[in-house]
């Protein structure tokens, strides 16, 4: 049987077929019918939103050969030290891995294959609303807050940026067809009370030793924790990891009672991330994995590299 209330989120875009977070990448997610398309937002030294997964330039762009020399003490080449004009120079590819040089998934589109570049929010928007008025089709957008803590300490109030900037292109309500996600549960709550912002909000759970942000999310995923939770927001982005258990079943996956206890207080939960590359013990195929998350667990949504495949596991091709 079809499911058509399982939300199918396109993470960084269509990104298991093109370089994430381009705006290839987000166009095809369209075409292959994903629900919402996923954008992370970081700031540049000139206050513009962009969209890429890291406040880095290094592991997606040839920030180095562009511009020798401005990266920080660590190594890094960081988007708040470059204008918008300057990153979008720049040449955007699919991910590289912990060298620098070979792809983060061999597999994928072939690393320097381009020229793509790295987008604004607004032009996103604008292409995802274009393209929802040519084919009639209302897909969302799920804009993630990008280490809001760390954009404060340079300047930059993020939030609220990201946020005027959904009101400009008509997200105001919790009816609109948007979800703001964020790992920080101090800014979840700023952004809900202190901001007073009406959209859907998301409080992604993470592990402690990931460092995301000042948040202690093995206090997030107890019941408790989740109750508490939901006095702010609407739903949980977890970890798949921490919806099942394998150990000591023979690789079979047993519910931890995470998403039930998510149900319990009100949330609808969207983990992340399903990809052909991280098939789970017991599973077949990408599609058999999904159906299984939404059929004997639950899930409201999944996020996902790849789109169609996780239409084909709630039937929906």
């Amino acid at each position: 049987m079809a499911d058509s209330q399982t939300l199918v989120i396109a993470h960084r875009g269509a990104s298991g077929y093109l370089p994430e977070h381009t705006l290839e990448a987000k166009a095809y997610a369209h075409a292959l019918g994903a629900d919402y398309i996923e954008q992370d937002l970081v700031a540049t030294r000139d206050d513009q939103v962009i969209v890429i997964h890291d406040i880095h330039l290094d592991r997606v762009t040839n920030v180095a050969s562009l511009y020798p020399g401005r990266h920080r003490d660590d190594g890094h080449y960081y988007a708040r030290d470059f204008d918008l004009a300057e990153i979008q120079a720049l040449a955007s590819g699919e991910r590289r891995g912990n060298d620098g040089e070979t792809a983060a998934f061999p597999n994928r589109y072939p690393v320097g294959f381009g020229p793509f570049r790295i987008p604004t929010l607004r032009e996103e928007i604008k292409l995802i609303q274009g393209l929802n008025q040519a084919t009639g089709r209302i897909v969302g957008i799920y804009p993630e807050i990008k280490n809001p803590a760390w954009h404060r300490a340079e300047g930059v109030d993020l939030s609220s940026l990201v946020i005027d900037q959904l009101h400009d292109f008509g997200y105001r309500t919790k009816s609109d067809p948007v979800f703001l996600q964020c790992f920080d549960d101090a800014e979840v709550r700023r952004i809900r009370h202190d901001l007073g912002c009406p959209l859907k909000l998301v409080q992604l759970i993470g592990e402690n030793s990931w460092d995301q942000a000042d948040t202690n999310y093995d206090v997030l995923k107890t019941p408790e924790g989740l109750q508490e939770v939901a006095r702010t927001v609407d739903g949980v982005g977890a970890w798949i990891q921490h919806l099942v258990d394998t150990a000591g079943v023979d690789g079979q996956p047993v519910s931890t009672g995470f998403v039930k206890s998510a149900h319990e207080a009100g949330l609808v939960v969207h983990p992340y991330t399903f990809q052909v590359e991280q098939i789970g013990p017991g599973f077949e195929s990408l599609p058999e994995m999904i159906a299984w998350f939404v059929d004997t667990l639950g899930v409201d949504g999944v996020f996902t590299d790849f789109p169609d495949l996780a239409l084909e596991g709630l039937g929906r091709t």
